[in-house]
Order: structure tokens, then sequence, then C-alpha cells
């Protein structure tokens, strides 16, 4: 940590860091969302073994994510830490997206081994683009303050990237004038990759441009597996991880079905809409959660904005045919905590970073992110794998009437579940003990600790009183 960490950060340096989270949200949206429906009912992929593969892939991702961390904050170049891999991970992430987003026609053993191939390689350049970015977030400022506008800049620009995909498959269904059989999905598929694989590399190219990264003080080296387990000592980490974990695993499910649940539960073709609306609302909602953060802390704010989220999203599963209506209401009110409980965390990680220079005397960015990172990912693994799995078990076919069966399976998995690990969450990040007072404390710690004083843990008081 630098003494001058609580400078402002400019809005130029803000944008520049947030641009690759725009184009990032590609690997969002398509992937967990129009990517499964497109193989199962498209391509021909059995529903039960694209959820097996997609959840084996996140297991993959339990190894890249830590390993990228950690070979992240031990690299050292003239351009960095971080920002080589940002870049070279982009051009590979783009054409792994390129083969993904186009398969061959063929049958269906060949379908599935290029699905398989193609999305192991998209996650693991992902991961290497991912991982260092998202580390380099918490140098840029050691501010409290700042850090809920910068990361909420990021995640804003990441909410308003989801949404820009989200509406480009009916943009292009429109402009060429398609008519959603096999052949027209597959051109719109074709043009979703071109246009956003330059995006990516272009805005990959303007971060690493404009944000300069400053070499951390020499600390001591830990190896990969000594480094994860002296993580389990971060005491506030474990809580935000936890919260956070069960929280997206809820968040992961609606992402998945959202397709299936609004055209057989809802009967309805206004998905698209939906989505557009959820988004929206997240963007347009960030700042008024920006300011509630400032003015009573993160913490409440995060737990505020998952209460309003899931509150409003228990009622869906009590709607069917015909209630478009009420569910595009519930869908707007949900979409008001949306953004704070993404950008929110993201804050409060980056404080949990620093309470870690404290305990190790190192600042371990890409290690912190890798396991974050991990829980992000498999939290989506249970949302895809088990949620496309348990359809599966309870008779889907594509393109066709659901029995009773599958619409309630329907209904639990994408509004009853995601509801309940709010909740849970909520009730776990209730002990997260770190506000600004206790993060100034923190860093004026790490400062007297550097310099040779005798120092006493911020959070021991708490520990003992736990």
């Amino acid at each position: 940590m630098k003494d001058n960490g609580s400078q402002s950060v400019s809005f130029r340096k803000k944008i520049a860091y947030a641009a690759p989270a725009y184009a990032l949200a590609i690997i969002g949206i398509p992937v967990y969302v129009y990517i499964p429906k497109f193989y199962t009912d498209v391509v021909g992929i059995n529903v039960i073994t694209l959820g097996y593969i997609l959840f084996s892939v996140r297991l993959f991702d339990a190894f890249t994510d830590p390993v990228i961390g950690y070979l992240s904050d031990r690299t050292r170049t003239r351009f960095g830490r971080r920002r080589p891999y940002i870049v070279l991970g982009s051009v590979f992430t783009a054409l792994a997206m390129i083969f993904l987003f186009n398969p061959p026609q063929a049958n269906p053993t060949i379908e599935t081994l290029w699905f398989g191939f193609f999305i192991y390689a998209l996650f693991l350049f992902w991961t290497i683009v991912t991982v260092p970015y998202e580390s380099l977030g918490p140098e840029i400022t050691f501010d409290y303050h700042e850090r809920i506008s910068l990361f909420a800049v990021r995640d804003g620009f990441l909410i308003a990237g989801t949404l820009a995909a989200a509406s480009t498959p009916a943009l292009i269904h429109w402009l060429f004038g398609l008519s959603g059989n096999a052949g027209d999905e597959r051109v719109k598929f074709f043009w979703i990759s071109m246009l956003y694989t330059p995006l990516l590399i272009g805005t990959a190219l303007l971060c690493v441009i404009i944000i300069r990264e400053s070499y951390p003080q020499k600390s001591k080296k830990a190896g990969l597996l000594s480094g994860i387990r002296s993580v389990g000592y971060n005491r506030p980490f474990i809580i935000l991880l936890v919260a956070y974990t069960i929280s997206a695993i809820g968040s992961n499910l609606p992402a998945t079905l959202i397709l299936f649940y609004v055209q057989y539960v809802l009967q309805s073709d206004l998905a698209d809409f939906f989505l557009l609306l959820y988004f929206v609302t997240g963007i347009a909602f960030l700042p008024a959660w920006i300011f509630i953060a400032r003015r009573t802390g993160k913490k409440f704010a995060w737990l505020v904005s998952m209460a309003v989220n899931s509150g409003a999203f228990a009622g869906v599963f009590f709607l069917g045919p015909g209630d478009a209506f009420l569910y595009g209401i519930l869908v707007f009110i949900s979409g008001i905590g949306f953004g704070a409980a993404l950008a929110i965390p993201s804050a409060i990680q980056a404080d949990v970073i620093d309470y870690d220079e404290f305990l190790t005397g190192s600042r371990r960015e890409g290690q912190y992110i890798g396991l974050w990172s991990i829980s992000k990912k498999l939290a989506a693994a249970v949302g895809v794998g088990a949620g496309l799995s348990i359809l599966g078990m309870a008779g889907y076919m594509p393109n066709i009437e659901q029995p009773p069966g599958v619409q309630m399976a329907l209904r639990i998995l994408y509004a009853l579940v995601p509801s309940i690990c709010n909740l849970l969450a909520i009730f776990v990040a209730m002990a997260y003990p770190i506000d600004d007072k206790m993060h100034e404390k923190i860093k004026l710690a790490i400062l007297k600790k550097r310099a040779g004083e005798p120092v006493e843990d911020p959070l021991a008081a708490i520990r003992r009183t736990a």
C-alpha cells in the first residue's frame, strides 16, 4: 500500500479501467443465457449433456483461477504485473468465442465435442484476462469511498455491456430480417461474434495504455497452496466470500433459465424485453446506491440491495400464463437492487485485500481475485449445471408445451431458490466487520507495521467479542 493511495481517481482513468468490463459482458449474457438454448434447440446437443459440460468447465476454472492470480502477483515485466495478461488474454478469448459461436453443421457427437473443446478454451482465456484485470482495480486507489465510485463505474459498464449483449440478438434479428429458424439462428450468432471480438481487444488495449501499474513493495514470497491456506485467517474475506457465493448461486439460476421460464411458464415471447428492463433499471438506480453507500456504508447498502432484489423476485414463483405484465413489474422492482448487489461487493473486496496486507505484508490482489473468481464461476456452474440438469430430469423437451412437472421445476429454480439464497446471504453478510473507520485503522496499522513499529490487529477486539 502506498502512502498516497487515498488520492481520487480521475474520471478518464475510471472510464479506461471500466471499458473492458463492457466488452467482457459478452461472456455473460450470450454464454449463460443464449448459448445453452442455442446448442440444445438449434445445434442439437442433449440438455443434460450440456449441463454436465458447463458444470465441469467451472470445476476446471476452480484450478485455473487461483493459478492465474498467483502468476499475476509474481509476474515482473517492464509493462507491469497485470497488463500483459490482459492484452494477450483478450486476443485468445476473442478467437475462442468466434469458434464457439460458429459451430459446424455435423452429427451430435461432433457438435458436442466442438462445444466441449471451445467452451473450455473460452473460459481458460477468459480467466487469463479477467483475473489480472480485476486484480488491477484494488491497486488503483486505497480510499474507502473512492473505491465505491471506481467499482460502480466498472460494474456499471459491465451492466451496460450485458444490456447491449442482451439486445444485440433482437437487433441483429431485425436488421437482417431473420425468421428465427435454425439457419437464421446461426447467422445471428455469427454476427454477435463479429461485433464483439474487436470490441474486446480494443477496450483491453485502451485500459492497459491509460492505466499505469506501480510496482508493489518487495514482500515475502509464499507458495500457491500456502498462500491459499493463509487466506483462511482473513475472517472478513471469508464472510464476504461465503455471502457472495450463496447470493451468486441464486442469481445465476434466473440468468440461465429466463428464456425457458418466459416461454414455457408465462407463455410470452418478451424475454428480450424483460432482460432489457432488468438491466436498464439496474444502471438507472446505480448512482442512488453509490450515494446510499457513501452515507450509510458499503455493508448496509449491500444488505438492503439484496433484500430489494430478492423480496420482489419471490413473487415470480406465483405467476403463470398471461401474467407478463405483473412479471414486468416484479422485474423492475427487483432490478432496482441489481446494480448495487453486483458493484458493492467488489468495493468491499478491495478493503479485505488491504487487511490481508496487514496480516501477511504482501499485496496479493491476484490470489484473492482468483479465489473470488472461483466463487463466481462455481456459482454459475451450479446455476447452469444443476438448473439444466434438473430441468432435463423433470422431462423437458425443446420446442413443445411443457408438462406441469417441468413448469413447476422452472418456477422453483427460477424464482423460489434464488430468493432463499439471497436471504441466507443477508444473514451471513450481517457479520462483516469493516466499515470506513475500521478501514482507516487498517491502513494506519499497515504503515506502522511496515515502519517496524509494534501494532495490534485492528480487528482483534471484534474477534474477541465474536
